[in-house]
């Protein structure tokens, strides 16, 4: 049974950095605490952290990243939204809602058009219901090896006046967030 929050929101606080410990502290020591690792991919981290604390621990974070994109051949600067992370004993409860939401709101203030993040396909409907959208197209993403194809989904959400995602081939001109 999970533990409750108190009837007051829990409120989002910027956070100075995010360290391997601070992820610990909401998911726990595992190897694999995003279970992506199969995936065997490179990661850059976050610049800008977003979490919320409860009884004195940290129990939600979500990171943000300007990235450089090419769509179409277009080259443009997105938003990267990446290391959401709800400690387990408190899902449920709009943890992820907060600190996405806090995300986004900053990603809103930066200039670019669309922030982007990369889920596993059991995450695809939360997100749905945060509002991200499902881009249906493979995501080429840079690797120490040279480009290679996403293989999580691709969601994205505009930032500006529901500003539609570009026609074209998507290449991430970087490691992922």
């Amino acid at each position: 049974m999970s533990e409750s929050l108190s009837s007051a929101a829990p409120a989002v606080v910027r956070l100075a950095g995010y360290t391997r410990a601070d992820q610990n502290e909401i998911l726990g020591d595992g190897a694999d605490p995003f279970g992506v690792a199969d995936a065997g991919l490179t990661w850059l981290p976050k610049e800008d952290h977003f979490g919320v604390h409860h009884e004195g621990r940290l129990v939600a974070h979500a990171g943000l990243l300007p990235l450089p994109m090419s769509v179409g051949g277009v080259e443009a600067q997105v938003m990267g939204v990446g290391g959401v992370a709800v400690a387990p004993d408190l899902r449920g409860h709009g943890l992820a809602r907060l600190v996405v939401g806090a995300a986004v709101d900053h990603a809103r203030t930066r200039g670019p058009r669309h922030a982007l993040l990369f889920c596993r396909p059991p995450l695809v409907a939360l997100y749905r219901r945060l509002g991200w959208r499902t881009l249906d197209r493979d995501v080429e993403v840079e690797q120490p090896a040279g480009p290679v194809v996403m293989p999580l989904r691709t969601m994205w959400i505009p930032l500006h006046d529901d500003e539609p995602w570009p026609e074209g081939p998507a290449r991430l001109l970087s490691y992922p967030m």
